[in-house]
């Protein structure tokens, strides 16, 4: 029988990121996906989500700060950066996240 093991990796802070507008504090070293199921446990562990990149359904757009260049990335796959701002979310990611009351400022959040 193995030990059970905790759902993030290693941390010894949490780093400051934003999504939608509002400033939230996450664990480093971890996928962002991970760091959205830190914020929303309960919704995120049951989520559509395939984790390895198959779904798509954690697609979200995000920058490195102001006047950094917008990409597109899968959260299952991107380590969170202390300062990253996520400026989209898939449909599946905001539904999970429904209890952060998150309200996108500019844009609607992308499909899923």
């Amino acid at each position: 029988m193995t030990a059970p093991t905790t759902l993030f990796r290693p941390f010894s802070r949490l780093v400051k990121i934003t999504i939608l507008g509002r400033e939230f504090e996450v664990p480093e070293n971890n996928h962002l996906l991970r760091c959205f199921q830190y914020l929303a446990t309960e919704h995120v562990s049951y989520g559509r989500f395939c984790w390895n990149e198959d779904c798509q359904y954690c697609r979200i757009g995000f920058d490195s700060g102001e006047g950094t260049q917008t990409r597109a990335a899968l959260s299952c796959k991107l380590m969170v950066q202390d300062g990253m701002r996520v400026t989209e979310v898939s449909s599946e990611i905001k539904y999970c996240l429904r209890s952060l009351k998150l309200i996108p400022k500019t844009s609607e959040a992308a499909g899923g």
